[in-house]
């Protein structure tokens, strides 16, 4: 495994005993990266596969990264060391994610079926399928408290899941349902339709009722023409404060939405476009699928995202202009396309992918 020779950034990441306790207002702009892994089992560079997913572990000591040739890799953040292949040649594997026990996981598979396929890591033994899709799943997503998660797919179906029974609990007939999201209390889930330009906000404990509220996203799009508010959603999230909702889009911006009326607070706009991923649900034979390239950072403040090459950042206290659009606050410059992203708030890390994993450290010295 090529650490690069133990960077002052890695250095300073394998010296912490804990988190960093400055907040993340102060350092965001000082991010830097900082190339800690390259994979020892492929020989070409050039032939890398493609990271499909990013996932950290409630304690934040785990990364976890789902690949095209389909594996999972687990990164062990605190030591700074790759810990464990494991090889789902069979089913295929996307969309991996931490379930709330360190040691294991849920990921889609990609071959042989649409199940979903719960794993325990230290013995690469499956606990249980969760079957039931009949079209691929788009998007999964744990719930913030317990081991309950959702799953969207292609056979536009939202399903509820238990994981410690192989049956859906609840099932929710949408046309295209490619993505969800949990908010911060794990009492409402919301799911976005890019075909009917509609997010949807469902009570967890009454979701057979039908959605208690409906943002029209083609409505509220501001300066983005229709077509990008009925295509191309790559990512749905909560901040961690509740107040907003981000929908993440592979064209010229992001929305960023008040979560209480679904109006629009600004158009995060990316000045060189989006990555070349397709977004949820589409279809593409040339094409990787994103997982998301956007997020909050924990104190909900900033939103980032990946782009063509380098990191943009913005500042949601900013006010946007008179057309509602708002410009990065900083870009955080690595000449890469970071086309998946996630952000460990535990160790104020962040990490993107395409076909390299990079962790983003804040500098020390600066």
């Amino acid at each position: 495994m090529d650490l690069d020779d133990a960077s002052p950034a890695l250095r300073h990441l394998g010296a912490a005993n804990g988190p960093p306790t400055a907040p993340v207002t102060e350092v965001i702009a000082n991010f830097r990266p900082t190339k800690l892994f390259n994979r020892e089992d492929i020989e070409d560079n050039n032939s890398n596969p493609y990271i499909l997913s990013i996932d950290f572990d409630d304690p934040g000591e785990l990364c976890m990264t789902s690949e095209s040739d389909r594996t999972l890799q687990i990164y062990n953040v605190k030591e700074g060391r790759h810990d464990k292949m494991l090889i789902s040649k069979k089913y295929g594997v996307k969309l991996a994610k931490f379930t709330h026990t360190s040691s294991s996981v849920i990921y889609a598979s990609t071959r042989e079926n649409d199940a979903i396929r719960y794993l325990a890591t230290h013995d690469s033994s499956f606990i249980r399928y969760f079957d039931g899709h009949e079209g691929a799943v788009t998007c999964l997503a744990m719930h913030p408290g317990t081991d309950n998660f959702i799953s969207c797919s292609l056979d536009n179906t939202v399903r509820l899941w238990n994981t410690q029974t192989k049956n859906w609990t609840g099932k929710i007939f949408i046309n295209t349902p490619y993505l969800s999201a949990w908010d911060p209390s794990g009492q409402v889930f919301a799911v976005g339709s890019p075909h009917s330009g509609t997010i949807l906000l469902y009570d967890y404990r009454n979701f057979q009722k039908g959605p208690f509220s409906e943002f029209d996203i083609v409505k509220a799009r501001g300066p983005a023409d229709p077509e990008a508010a009925l295509r191309g959603w790559t990512k749905l999230e909560f901040s961690n404060d509740g107040k907003h909702i981000l929908l993440g889009s592979r064209g010229s911006g992001h929305f960023l939405l008040d979560s209480f009326d679904g109006s629009l607070k600004a158009f995060l706009k990316k000045p060189n476009g989006g990555t070349r991923r397709l977004a949820a649900g589409e279809k593409d034979g040339g094409h990787v699928e994103s997982s998301g390239e956007c997020c909050f950072t924990p104190d909900g403040r900033y939103v980032l995202s990946g782009a063509k090459s380098d990191l943009l950042v913005w500042d949601t206290l900013m006010t946007p202009d008179s057309k509602q659009v708002l410009e990065p606050a900083h870009i955080l410059e690595e000449k890469r396309e970071a086309a998946v992203m996630a952000y460990n708030p535990r160790y104020n890390m962040i990490a993107t992918a395409d076909q390299e994993l990079l962790f983003w450290l804040p500098d020390p010295h600066a």
